[in-house]
């Protein structure tokens, strides 16, 4: 396999797990919660997505 092709898939699948786990996660924590904390809620799950990444 092309070397460049197996770095652009898994940038692809990285992202796509990522992705995924975000929403996951989100789904996960706003099933139970009060409208109130879902701003919080929100914004730590955003967080969290952007250290996985390496942006934090």
């Amino acid at each position: 396999m092309d070397p460049v092709l197996a770095l652009a898939l898994c940038c692809v699948t990285s992202l796509l797990i990522v992705a995924c786990a975000a929403v996951l996660i989100v789904l996960l924590a706003l099933d139970e919660a009060e409208s109130k904390d879902r701003p919080r809620i929100l914004v730590a799950v955003a967080e969290l997505v952007r250290a996985v990444r390496g942006k934090r």
